[in-house]
């Protein structure tokens, strides 16, 4: 006996964090409500993320219904067949109002169920799951591009070595390593019998640890603080690494050390042509186009965060000529824009950070990697506890998904920076409160 096809009714806000996220439903009936349709089409007009994502979806299944009858059902090329419905249940919950399209989506799913299907409800949206699951639906979020969190990779681990060993690593640079590690994943090898540890990066190529010394120049003014630092550092200012993640809550020193090693690559090393540094502008928010003033005024409280970084290092980065952050920026050495702004250029030649990505979707990530041109570094810092976004939590935002995706790949590398430098007051507060 063959079990049961499974019906997925399918939430408005996943197709908001992924336009095609249908095609990762193979072998099933998909159900599209027509209320999601209509939700679809109110947010197409939306100059922001969601209104890019909600016209790509509208072209996205355009071109799958001209295929059949888009009620009765269309084949798709994965096995799955899609439609439309808009059904009510015989009997619909008191209290429960129709007014409200979300409503008469978990209404559609509802009555699919009474008639007998193996209904799933796929939301991002947590209360709407708790709804569903309140009306004896199955309710589930879509984990396509979720990643486990606690298993996030970390780009270092620990390792016992004996004296002899340690020696041998820092004497000749490098030693063979019987393990196979991720491509520039750090190896913190503590040496027995002493409280020493020594710091190395695997090669993957030769399958060697390759040392790295413990005695680091500052870095425009900005010396690493502990070893997860250091390791963010040798990252930062390693051009053959062209895609770096710093992963690690408030106070740890992303964003700064990310800066300081930009100032250096641009203005002594010239490496790069500048500096683009960004944030996303509130997600899911208003765009920064409905804030009053020009521009740079309305980037300047928004981007206030990196200014103050900014400001710190040019308080000890002694550059004649750039002593100001309105220097650099007049000197066409460093850009400060916004997320929003970025979309279809291409960025050859720079040094981008782009800040607080815990707060963009997996879709995000990819659009804006996608604009760095040749001979382009591209930094992404954040906090996957700390999102502002409605639908992405620390399993499915776009960092987390970047780091899990890309740990294998030799342009790659990554750190998760675990204690708080900022202050003993600012460390209190992430852990405890």
């Amino acid at each position: 006996m063959q079990p049961a096809i499974k019906t997925f009714v399918i939430d408005t806000n996943v197709f908001i964090h992924k336009p095609d996220a249908i095609l990762s439903f193979r072998n099933s009936e998909i159900v599209i409500p027509l209320w999601v349709l209509e939700e679809l089409d109110k947010l197409k007009t939306y100059s922001d993320e969601r209104g890019r994502n909600a016209r790509h979806a509208i072209r996205f299944l355009d071109v799958i219904v001209v295929k059949g009858s888009i009620i009765e059902g269309v084949k798709m090329e994965n096995g799955s067949v899609l439609r439309i419905a808009s059904s009510r249940p015989e009997s619909v919950p008191q209290d429960l109002r129709l007014d409200e399209s979300d409503n008469r989506i978990l209404l559609t799913a509802l009555a699919l169920q009474q008639e007998g299907k193996q209904v799933f409800f796929v939301s991002k949206d947590i209360n709407a799951r708790v709804k569903a699951a309140a009306l004896g639906l199955k309710a589930v979020d879509y984990e396509k591009q979720n990643v486990n969190i606690n298993d996030l990779y970390s780009g270092r681990r620990l390792a016992n070595a004996s004296a002899e060993t340690a020696q041998q690593l820092v004497g000749s640079g490098s030693i063979p390593w019987k393990d196979e590690l991720n491509p520039n994943e750090y190896v913190e090898l503590s040496v027995s019998g002493t409280q020493e540890s020594v710091l190395a990066r695997y090669d993957k190529p030769s399958g060697t640890l390759r040392h790295k010394s413990s005695e680091i120049d500052p870095v425009s003014g900005i010396l690493p603080l502990n070893i997860q630092q250091r390791i963010a550092l040798d990252l930062l200012l390693d051009d053959s690494i062209s895609l770096v993640t710093l992963v690690g809550k408030a106070g740890t020193g992303k964003t700064l050390l990310a800066i300081a090693a930009g100032l250096t690559k641009v203005v002594e090393d010239k490496k790069y042509a500048r500096m683009l540094v960004t944030r996303p502008v509130v997600p899911f928010g208003k765009d920064i186009g409905y804030l009053p003033g020009a521009k740079e005024e309305k980037l300047s409280h928004w981007m206030q965060p990196l200014f103050d970084n900014l400001e710190l290092i040019l308080s000890v980065y002694k550059k004649e000529k750039l002593k100001t952050v309105d220097a650099l920026l007049s000197n066409n050495l460093i850009e400060i824009e916004a997320l929003t702004y970025i979309r279809g250029r291409s960025l050859p030649n720079q040094y981008i950070i782009i800040d607080e990505a815990q707060n963009l979707s997996p879709h995000e990530i990819k659009t804006i990697v996608s604009r760095a041109g040749e001979d382009t570094k591209v930094v992404l810092t954040g906090d996957p506890y700390q999102i502002d976004s409605p639908y992405l939590d620390s399993n499915s935002n776009g960092l987390t998904y970047l780091v899990e995706t890309f740990k294998n790949i030799d342009v790659f590398g990554h750190v998760t920076l675990e204690k708080s430098e900022r202050s003993r007051l600012a460390e209190l507060a992430a852990e405890l409160l």
